[in-house]
């Protein structure tokens, strides 16, 4: 199963510059575990407390996973993930 997930720019030291890795998982915490074995460290950037971190935001398909299953939300082979911090300031 073939998934791709768009890395925003300042996450893309973990993954050697690339703006879009593959991975696998039938859930998105099985995919962000994948994401852990081939990047180390880019999980601790998106979860916290066994939970997406709270500045985090996370797309399926144009899904806010927030609501359609978070974590558990299931992924499906030609999925595409997009990872996106939010922005604050004035």
């Amino acid at each position: 199963m073939a998934i791709e997930v768009r890395i925003p720019t300042i996450l893309r030291t973990y993954t050697g510059g690339e703006k879009a890795v593959h991975g696998e998982g039938a859930s998105l915490t099985a995919l962000i575990d994948d994401l852990e074995a081939h990047h180390p460290g880019i999980k601790d950037r998106l979860i916290d407390d066994g939970d997406l971190r709270r500045f985090v935001n996370v797309y399926i398909n144009d899904e806010d996973v927030r609501f359609i299953g978070g974590l558990e939300a299931p992924l499906s082979d030609g999925d595409q993930v997009v990872v996106l911090p939010a922005v604050a300031g004035g």
